[in-house]
């Protein structure tokens, strides 16, 4: 699609903006099978991260964004060893996706209809308690021009402290 608007020449842009497990209402609804309650695989980010991560890849002339460190951990890990992150996540990723609180199965649940068609019950799911406001792994990415140029500036007082010291 991005090739084709590309060759189009239209002012649309795309943007890839990758997210976390995110604190959301739809681990309260959503049906399964499963014995204990679901919940988003830890660390849990707040859904403001990833609206706020939306918004400046939306602003700014960047392809993708990844928001969060086990965003970051996950696409790396995939991309240079694959089979060894799906063994990993074959030995870890089912039990991380479950509470140790029963699920009884039989609450409401949005499969056929939604739960919440006569009230807005908002964005957050029922894990404020777990889940992060941002990490420094996203301040990174979107401030990385200030990061780059604090880097520049440690290395080039370092270099003159050693010089000096000599």
């Amino acid at each position: 699609m991005r090739c084709e608007l590309l060759h189009e020449r239209s002012p649309v842009h795309l943007r890839m903006v990758q997210v976390p497990a995110l604190n959301t209402p739809q681990f309260g609804w959503s049906r399964d099978r499963m014995d204990k309650r679901p919940q988003p695989v830890p660390p849990i980010f707040q859904p403001e991260v990833a609206a706020r991560a939306i918004v400046w890849a939306s602003e700014h002339h960047r392809k993708e964004v990844y928001v969060g460190r086990s965003t970051v951990l996950a696409i790396v890990g995939d991309k240079l060893a694959s089979a060894a992150a799906d063994r990993s996540l074959a030995r870890t990723g089912y039990s991380a996706q479950l509470t140790s609180e029963p699920d009884d199965n039989g609450r409401p649940d949005n499969l056929l209809e939604p739960v919440d068609a006569d009230c807005d019950n908002g964005m957050h799911g029922r894990f404020d308690a777990e889940a992060s406001d941002g990490d420094a792994e996203t301040w990174f990415v979107t401030h990385r021009h200030l990061a780059t140029a604090a880097a520049a500036g440690a290395g080039a007082a370092a270099a003159t402290w050693l010089a000096r010291r000599r």
